[in-house]
């Protein structure tokens, strides 16, 4: 750990406040920051440190918490860690642990630990305000009005099939039909989220693919875009046998570019001939693709970008001038001429594909979730189900137990130990 202007340890549980006296003499007022000098079992001075005093449960993990701001020198804290370790009750915190904590006490549901997980990873700007949308609770507060939703509707099921010799109570057909009509309405309210696209494309990179016939300029346009040399460059064709990757971010979007092999037909050796299907299914799997070729033999791609490559080469050729006149790009990697405009071309295809402004991505897991509630909730008016208030209030409580496991209501124990040993020490 490298030395810091400042260094915060923190205590959670019940003999958190045992463990603050201890060092400090004294709890200060709850919530405000105070002035003490640190002192070991023996009396030895450790520190003047600002220190702080949360009873629970009203903060972060649920349960007694206090904090020591201490100078952020190694030593300081290496002392301070070893006379709490003295104290009994007291261990060090695994990774994740007070959100673990947080979550088990109720203080945060598993979406928004989620969402917490994905910002102390997030490197790019997307990335940051992707994660903030689900740590904020975005998604958490769209599962509690769908919740609330089939709360109504299995309520007027129950009352239905409980009370159905009552004089006030609605005739089951009708109440029938009113409920496979709000399953409806509310499967497609759970579809137009899963149509959003996914965290994970967000979290690992958009993948964006150049590709091309050999020596049209591939290798160069990538060593261009990550500014650095990563692939060869020479003028014999076939150079480039594999796909070679790199991550980079364009106005703060994460993407994972790929230089492939030329693509062509004869004339490959066997080991060529390996990396053309690797290009090829890397051209398949693309998010987007960026063709450096004539525009006639560019692959059916929805998001693809036609690049007339080597202006600086074939400037003033007519055939070629006419082919770059049908391409989205004109440019020179080895000039930098074209190149902002690329740019911006990747950018603004790289945008829709992800989540509009206010709106959060579900991750695998979530996604899963609630695609199962959703067909849960799809139910054939026609068939003979859509009239049995029985198996109607059975699919409203499976959607519900779906949905639970976003949150982490409910079936979630298998993958906490996995979520939160991703944090570090202090969350």
């Amino acid at each position: 750990m490298p030395p810091a202007a400042i260094g915060v340890v923190r205590l959670s549980g019940p003999r958190a406040g045992a463990a603050l006296e201890a060092l400090a003499g004294r709890l200060p007022a709850p919530r405000r920051a105070s002035l003490a000098l640190l002192r070991d079992r023996a009396g030895g001075p450790l520190d003047r440190a600002l220190i702080l005093w949360f009873p629970g449960p009203a903060t972060a993990t649920g349960e007694d918490l206090a904090e020591l701001h201490l100078h952020g020198g190694r030593g300081v804290i290496a002392a301070v860690e070893a006379a709490l370790a003295a104290l009994p009750g007291l261990r060090r915190a695994e990774p994740g642990e007070f959100t673990r904590r947080a979550f088990l006490n109720g203080r945060i549901d598993l979406a928004e630990a989620e969402g917490l997980a994905d910002l102390l990873a997030a490197e790019t700007e997307s990335q940051r305000v992707q994660a903030l949308e689900m740590a904020s609770g975005h998604v958490s507060r769209a599962v509690e009005d769908w919740q609330a939703r089939l709360l109504a509707l299995m309520a007027g099921a129950e009352a239905e099939l409980n009370f159905s010799d009552e004089d006030d109570v609605d005739d089951g057909d009708a109440t029938a039909h009113r409920l496979t009509e709000a399953m409806a309405t509310l499967a497609a309210d759970l579809s137009a989220w899963l149509a959003r696209p996914a965290a994970e494309v967000i979290a690992e990179g958009l993948s964006v693919v150049i590709a091309g016939p050999p020596n049209a300029g591939k290798s160069t346009l990538i060593n261009a875009l990550a500014q650095r040399e990563l692939a060869i460059v020479s003028p014999v064709a076939g150079t480039t046998r594999d796909v070679i990757e790199t991550p980079l971010a364009l106005d703060g979007i994460a993407m994972r570019f790929s230089d492939t092999a030329g693509l062509r037909g004869a004339g490959a050796d066997a080991i060529e001939a390996i990396g053309i299907d690797r290009a090829r299914a890397a051209v398949d799997a693309a998010d987007i693709l960026l063709w450096l070729g004539p525009p006639k033999d560019a692959p059916d791609h929805p998001r693809c970008i036609l690049i007339a490559a080597q202006v600086d080469c074939w400037r003033g050729d007519a055939a070629a001038e006419a082919d770059a006149a049908r391409c989205d790009v004109v440019l020179s990697a080895a000039t930098g001429e074209g190149m902002e405009a690329l740019h911006r071309h990747i950018v603004e295809m790289a945008r829709t594909l992800l989540p509009r402004e206010g709106e959060a991505a579900l991750r695998q897991r979530q996604r899963a979730a609630l695609a199962e509630a959703r067909n849960w909730l799809t139910i054939d008016t026609a068939s003979r189900e859509a009239g049995d208030l029985i198996l109607l209030a059975e699919r409203l409580r499976l959607a519900a137990a779906a949905l639970d496991r976003i949150t982490g209501r409910a079936g979630v124990e298998e993958m906490l130990d996995t979520l939160f040993g991703r944090f570090c020490i202090g969350k």
